[in-house]
């Protein structure tokens, strides 16, 4: 492949990626614990200012953040799922609660149960909007970006 000096390397376009990568760890981070928050007051809303979903939110923070942290910290090509599978894991820290309290589940379709077994109260994310419009952007920024260099990663293996 042929390239001319303004061309960004291989290197700055992994570069980018990471720190679009960082950019979406650190928008998660802002609004993780409010979504886990909302979805128990969703099913719930007297539950949403107790102990239990206090605890919920702070042990659902932190988990996810050092998940999603770990995952965006390896390469590319190592990388067994995406950030929405790790958030789509994190309902289980409302769904503790909601089971705890016996609030009754939420009717699903054939998909969701069959998608997401556990997810008793279809509380799992669709899309990164769903979890807050303000990660709708960093998600498919960092998306793009993991699209990119992987393209780029074979096109310029295959021209070696």
């Amino acid at each position: 492949m042929i390239e001319d000096d303004a061309s960004p390397s291989l290197a700055d376009d992994e570069a980018a990626l990471a720190s679009h990568a960082h950019t979406l760890v650190a928008a998660v981070e802002r609004v993780v614990g409010d979504w886990i928050r909302w979805s128990i007051a969703d099913r719930a809303p007297d539950l949403a200012i107790s102990p239990a979903a206090d605890a919920a939110v702070a042990d659902g923070a932190a988990e996810l953040s050092a998940e999603l942290r770990a995952l965006l910290s390896q390469d590319i090509a190592d990388q067994a799922e995406g950030p929405l599978q790790v958030l789509r894991r994190g309902v289980r820290f409302a769904t503790q609660v909601l089971a705890d309290a016996a609030t009754a589940p939420t009717p699903r379709d054939d998909f969701a149960r069959r998608a997401f077994p556990d997810d008793v109260y279809n509380l799992a994310p669709a899309s990164f909007a769903d979890v807050h419009p303000s990660l709708h952007e960093p998600g498919l920024v960092w998306g793009a970006a993991k699209a990119h260099v992987h393209l780029r990663r074979r096109r310029e293996a295959g021209a070696s």
